[in-house]
């Protein structure tokens, strides 16, 4: 069945063909950028007809969606989506860890999608478009599935569940931006261990806690 041109499934569960296009639209918004892409170069490193492109893509937008929607649903949201049983049994500092590690990780491999993120950063002023599918693709997917996390630990007695979220998501990718994309690593150097142990303090240490340390 082919895909609705309102709304792309996985990544994996796409037909072959449309699976060649957005590998050859990924290869070609890296290469050109945005603006040079066209939907026959895409055809072209997909090795498919333009009609074939147009058949599951109605126009270079919701093409670049989709790529964004594979990164959000096969690499991005399982970090911050883990099983129910993780969550509930697990302990918050443990999760959290487990979380900023990952996200890290990813970021630290070899890979398009470093070089994606910095398309996005670089385009959106251009094409804001690019920019909201991050953020309603990405962002704020991420930052709702943590915020209900957090909402259901009341033992961390967070105040604000969902500004605690944004600290700590914002937090990683600060860091990644300064030390991936801007490769600040040598200008800038942290161990990853201290950036991650601080963090979770900060979000699972209560108030009480944080005073007590504070007087030692």
């Amino acid at each position: 069945m082919k895909q609705s041109k309102e709304s792309a499934p996985k990544w994996q569960e796409l037909p072959e063909k449309a699976e060649a296009i957005l590998e050859g639209a990924m290869r070609e918004f890296l290469a050109h950028g945005y603006a040079a892409t066209s939907m026959d170069r895409v055809a072209s490193a997909a090795r498919v007809s333009k009609a074939t492109v147009y058949s599951y893509f109605r126009d270079k937008k919701s093409l670049f969606n989709a790529l964004v929607k594979h990164l959000a649903s096969e690499r991005l949201q399982s970090i911050f989506s883990m099983p129910s049983a993780e969550l509930l049994f697990e302990k918050p500092q443990t999760v959290l860890r487990r979380m900023a590690i990952s996200a890290l990780d990813m970021a630290g491999k070899e890979g398009d999608l470093m070089p994606f993120m910095r398309l996005i950063v670089g385009e959106s002023g251009r094409f804001p478009e690019l920019a909201q599918a991050y953020v309603n693709f990405i962002a704020k997917p991420i930052i709702e599935n943590l915020s209900r996390y957090f909402a259901s630990r009341t033992e961390l007695k967070l105040a604000d569940p969902e500004a605690s979220a944004r600290v700590f998501i914002g937090t990683i990718v600060y860091f990644i931006i300064v030390q991936e994309v801007l490769h600040g690593k040598k200008l800038m150097p942290m161990k990853r261990e201290r950036l991650v142990n601080h963090l979770v303090a900060l979000i699972t240490e209560s108030d009480d806690e944080s005073k007590s340390r504070a007087r030692r």
